[in-house]
C-alpha cells in the first residue's frame, strides 16, 4: 500500500496555481455527467479525496453544511487545510480519526461526533483501493441529531419503564395493581400479595370487589368507586378491606382512570395499610375524651370549691343587709354585694362547661343603661381610690337612657380598666368617659375610655397588651401582681359586643388611655313603654307574691317543718339564719346524706320540705335522695349545691329531686323555689 496516511497528513500541502483548474488524475475523475450529477446533488454532504488528501470533488450539500462560500475554494485544495479553515463545521474535528482508521484497516469506517450545542454528526470514510493501491477516499458527513434525540428518548423511556416496572413489582409498602375496564384484576405486585395474601394466580382475572366486605358489596360500593373514578379521573376512599384469610385492615385506596390515545385501558389502584395509624388516631381520640372527662370533673370540683365560700360570704352579707346599718356601713355593704354578684356571674360563665367547650362567651340582650353601669362602677372605685389620685367621670348627656345589650359584659370591661388604672396610678387622676361614637337606625356605638396619669406602658409591650397571660412587668421583683388574663378577656368581650378595643399613651404626658367600643341595639319606643308600664303595674299589683314575696313566704312557712342537709358549718349557720328570717321556725339539721335519710325515714314523715346539699361526706345528696324516693318519700327535695355547671339542674331533677338552686344561694330565687314547692305540696 502507499505511504502511510500519517505521513501524507503531515507532509506539506500540494501547491496549486491560482486561476488554473486543479489537476485531476485521468483515471480518477474522467468527465461523466451522470456521475457528476450523482455526486453533486446527493443530500449527503460528500467529499472525494485522492490518496494525497487533495479534494477532487464536492457535493452541494457539503458546501451548505460546512459553510464554504465557493466550490473553487474547496476542490483542488488539501483536505486538512479545508478542515482547519472551515471552523464553522465542527464535524471536521473527527474527519482525521475516520481517515486514519480507514487507512489502517482498509475498510469502511464510521465515527460519531457530538458538538458543543448537542448536534450529532456521523462521519463515514470509505477507502477506494485498486490493484492493492489506495486511490481515493469518499467522505460522508450526515446530521444525525434527530435520530440521536429519538434514540435517547427511547432509551430513557425504556429505562423509566423498566425502573417503574421494577419498582411496582418489588415495592412491599403499597399494593399497586391494574384493573381492566370491568374492574377485574389485571396485574399484581409484591405489596398487593403481602397486604392481601393472594398469589397472582389466585387473584388475576377476579373482580376487585373480593377485597370489600359483604355489606359494601351489597351496597354497590366497588362499582360506585369505578363510576366516580371515570367521572372525576380518580377516586379516594378509606375503609376496611379484607385479606384472603378473612382478616381485615384499614386501607387508604386511590383508584385512577388510565387512558392511552383516547382509549380507556382500565384503572390503576394503589392501596396503603393504615391500620396502625388508625389505632394511633383512636388512642388520641380516647386520650382526648379522657382529658375532656377529667376537665369536666375538674370544673365541677372547682365550681364547688369556689362557690362554697362564696355562698357563706354572700349569704351572710344578705343577712347583714337585713340588720340596722348606718348610712356609711350600708353603702359599703352594697359595694360588697354588687362586687360579689359580678364576681359570681363571672365565675358562672367561666365554669359553664358548654361555653368553655365552644370557646366563647354568651352575650345577653337586656334593657340596660350605660349611665347607670358607669356610675355604679365609679361609686365602687370611689371609696377605694388612693390619696392624691382624683377619680373623675364624664358621661355624654346624649347617651341613650336605655338600649339592648349585656350589662355584665359592659361592666366587666369598665371594672377591669378602672382597676388597672387605679392600681398603676400613684398621683394625678383616673378619669372615665363615655360618649356616642356612631349611630344609625338600629344601633348606638358607645365609646368608653379610661384615662390615667399612671406609670404608662413601655413601647415594646404595647403589641402584646391584649395577649393572654402576658404582663409587661415580669421581673422577679415586680410590684404589681396579676394573671395577665384581664385585658385579653376584655378584648374578647368587646368583640362579642360588636366593638373593638385598644390603647394609646396619654397625650398629656405620663399615663395611659384604654378604650373600647360596644354596639347597643336601639330599643323600640313601644318596647320601652311596655317595660315601664309593666313596672308600674307591678308596683300597683294586688298579688301578694309579686308585691311582697317576703310576706308570702312567711305565710307559707307557718307550721312547716324543714330538714336542712349541709356539711359545711358556716354555710349551715348562714342558711339557718336565712330560713329563720323567711319564717321557718321548725328546722332540723343533718350534716350528711346518711343522717338525712335516717331522719326523713321516720313514719309518718316529719318534714314538709328537705334542702339537700349534693357534695357531702359519708353519703352524697343524690344517692340519699334516690334512697328516700325508693322508700316512697313524696316530700319535695331541693338540691342546694355549688355544682353549677350546665346540665346539673336537669340531672338532679331526673334523679328524683324536686328543684335546684345554686350556691351562693340568692334569697329571692330561694323564696320563689320554696313557694313553688310548698304550694305544690299543699295541692298534692
Amino acid at each position: 500500500m502507499a505511504a502511510s496516511l500519517n505521513a501524507i497528513l503531515t507532509k506539506s500541502p500540494v501547491p496549486s496555481v491560482v486561476g488554473l483548474p486543479p489537476t485531476i488524475p485521468e483515471d480518477v475523475c474522467q468527465p461523466n455527467s451522470f456521475a457528476d450529477d450523482l455526486l453533486r446533488y446527493t443530500p449527503v454532504a460528500t467529499l472525494i479525496l485522492d490518496a494525497a488528501l487533495q479534494i477532487r470533488q464536492v457535493s452541494d450539500s457539503y458546501l451548505r453544511v460546512s459553510g464554504a462560500n465557493n466550490r473553487n475554494h474547496v476542490v483542488g485544495h488539501y483536505a486538512p487545510n479545508i478542515f482547519h479553515q472551515t471552523v464553522t463545521f465542527p464535524a471536521h474535528a473527527s474527519a482525521r480519526e475516520a481517515l486514519q482508521i480507514a487507512q489502517d484497516t482498509g475498510s469502511v469506517q464510521q465515527v460519531q461526533h457530538l458538538t458543543n450545542d448537542n448536534r450529532a454528526w456521523t462521519i463515514r470514510a470509505v477507502p477506494v483501493v485498486r490493484h492493492g493501491s489506495l486511490r481515493y477516499f469518499q467522505m460522508e458527513f450526515t446530521d444525525t441529531t434527530e435520530q440521536r434525540r429519538q434514540q435517547l428518548e427511547l432509551e430513557e423511556r425504556l429505562y423509566t419503564n423498566e425502573c417503574y416496572r421494577a419498582l411496582v413489582e418489588t415495592v412491599k409498602d403499597y399494593a399497586i395493581f391494574m384493573l381492566d375496564p370491568d374492574g377485574n384484576v389485571a396485574t399484581w405486585n409484591a405489596g398487593a400479595q403481602a397486604f392481601k395474601g393472594y398469589k397472582p394466580s389466585e387473584i388475576i382475572g377476579r373482580h376487585f370487589s373480593n377485597f370489600y366486605s359483604e355489606d359494601d358489596r351489597r351496597a354497590g360500593k366497588p362499582e360506585r368507586e369505578l363510576v366516580d373514578a371515570l367521572r372525576d379521573g380518580r377516586c379516594e376512599d378509606e375503609g376496611w378491606r379484607y385479606r384472603s384469610d378473612g382478616s381485615r385492615f384499614w386501607a387508604n385506596v386511590v383508584i385512577t382512570t388510565i387512558y392511552k390515545d383516547g382509549a380507556h385501558l382500565g384503572f390503576s389502584k394503589v392501596t396503603r395499610d393504615l391500620t396502625e395509624r388508625r389505632k394511633s388516631e383512636r388512642k388520641l381520640i380516647s386520650a382526648y375524651e379522657e382529658a375532656s372527662k377529667l376537665k369536666s370533673e375538674f370544673l365541677a370540683n372547682m365550681s364547688h370549691e369556689i362557690r362554697t365560700p362564696m355562698h357563706g360570704m354572700l349569704s351572710a352579707l344578705t343577712l347583714l343587709l337585713d340588720t340596722r346599718l348606718d348610712e356609711n356601713q350600708l353603702d359599703l355593704a352594697h359595694v360588697i354585694q354588687e362586687s360579689g354578684e359580678v364576681l359570681l356571674q363571672v365565675i358562672n360563665d367561666i365554669l359553664d362547661y358548654s361555653k368553655l367547650a365552644s370557646g366563647s362567651f354568651s352575650i345577653s340582650q337586656d334593657i340596660i343603661s350605660v349611665v347607670d353601669i358607669i356610675q355604679s362602677v365609679f361609686r365602687a372605685h370611689l371609696r377605694c381610690s388612693k390619696p392624691g389620685v382624683a377619680l373623675e367621670s364624664y358621661v355624654d348627656p346624649n347617651l341613650p337612657k336605655a338600649a339592648e345589650g349585656d350589662s355584665l359584659r359592659y361592666r366587666q370591661i369598665i371594672q377591669n380598666f378602672l382597676s388597672n388604672a387605679t392600681k398603676f396610678t400613684e398621683e394625678g387622676y383616673v378619669r372615665i368617659t363615655a360618649k356616642v361614637d356612631k349611630e344609625d337606625d338600629e344601633y348606638y356605638t358607645i365609646l368608653t375610655e379610661v384615662v390615667d396619669t399612671g406609670i404608662g406602658i413601655p413601647a415594646e409591650s404595647t403589641k402584646t397588651l391584649f395577649t393572654p397571660f402576658t404582663q409587661f412587668d415580669n421581673s422577679a421583683t415586680k410590684r404589681y401582681k396579676g394573671t395577665g388574663l384581664g385585658l385579653s378577656i376584655c378584648k374578647s368581650l368587646a368583640e362579642l359586643m360588636g366593638g373593638n378595643i385598644g390603647y394609646h399613651a396619654n397625650p398629656e404626658g405620663r399615663g395611659s388611655i384604654f378604650w373600647f367600643t360596644a354596639k347597643l341595639k336601639k330599643c323600640k319606643q313601644a318596647k320601652i313603654v311596655e317595660v315601664l308600664a309593666g313596672n308600674m303595674e307591678a308596683l300597683k299589683s294586688p298579688s301578694p307574691i309579686s308585691a311582697n314575696p317576703m310576706q308570702e313566704i312567711k305565710v307559707a312557712a307557718a307550721g312547716k317543718r324543714l330538714l336542712l342537709t349541709e356539711d359545711n358549718f358556716i354555710n349551715r349557720k348562714v342558711m339557718l339564719q336565712m330560713l329563720s328570717g323567711l319564717g321557718f321556725e321548725n328546722i332540723d339539721v343533718a350534716s350528711d346524706g346518711k343522717e338525712a335519710v335516717a331522719k326523713a325515714s321516720i313514719e309518718p314523715t316529719p318534714y314538709d320540705l328537705i334542702l339537700m346539699d349534693v357534695n357531702m361526706p359519708v353519703q352524697d345528696g343524690v344517692s340519699a335522695t334516690k334512697e328516700l324516693r325508693e322508700k316512697g318519700l313524696k316530700v319535695p327535695i331541693v338540691a342546694m349545691t355549688a355544682n353549677a355547671l350546665k346540665g346539673h339542674a336537669e340531672t338532679y331533677i331526673a334523679k328524683g329531686m324536686s328543684g335546684y338552686i345554686a350556691k351562693p344561694v340568692d334569697r329571692n330565687l330561694l323564696i320563689k323555689l320554696l313557694l313553688k314547692c310548698l304550694q305544690r305540696q299543699d295541692d298534692g
